[in-house]
């Protein structure tokens, strides 16, 4: 039976889930995840598990933040005016809104704390600084050429 390799494309059905069993990702109900290994499309630590692994093989994997989305970088967090924000933008906890960097690139961010006078908007990804589980099937592989 062939095995996945560096360059070839694959598809995946997978869970994600987090330290406390709660899933932040899933492809069931949806086409499987496609992408080609070693391609820098996905996570590095689920991309190095897939090497070696053979149609219809399962896997879990627990990947540490460093090799998921990073730790939490305090420089991405900033708190700034709340008069500096129009009215009818929602600042409630957990809100994501996007901003825009001085070179006109969009940038997601949440609302991570309120107060009267500030709003701390945090630029980090939503899963930065956590540990992940992949529980992940592959599906399909087409070797590469």
């Amino acid at each position: 039976m062939t095995q996945v390799k560096t360059g070839d494309t694959v598809a995946i059905h997978y869970t994600g889930t987090l330290d406390d069993g709660t899933v932040f990702d899933t492809s069931d109900g949806r086409d499987p995840l496609e992408f080609t290994v070693g391609s820098g499309h996905i996570i590095p630590g689920l991309d190095s598990a897939l090497p070696g692994m053979t149609l219809g093989e399962r896997k879990t994997v627990a990947i540490e933040c460093e090799q998921a989305y990073g730790a939490l970088n305090p420089d991405l967090r900033q708190a700034i005016p709340r008069d500096g924000i129009p009215k009818d933008i929602p600042l409630d906890l957990g809100t994501q809104l996007q901003m825009q960097t001085p070179d006109g690139q969009a940038l997601p961010v949440t609302v991570v704390e309120a107060d009267e006078t500030t709003v701390t908007l945090d630029a980090n990804h939503p899963l930065a600084g956590k540990d992940l589980t992949f529980d992940f099937e592959i599906i399909r592989i087409d070797h590469a050429a």
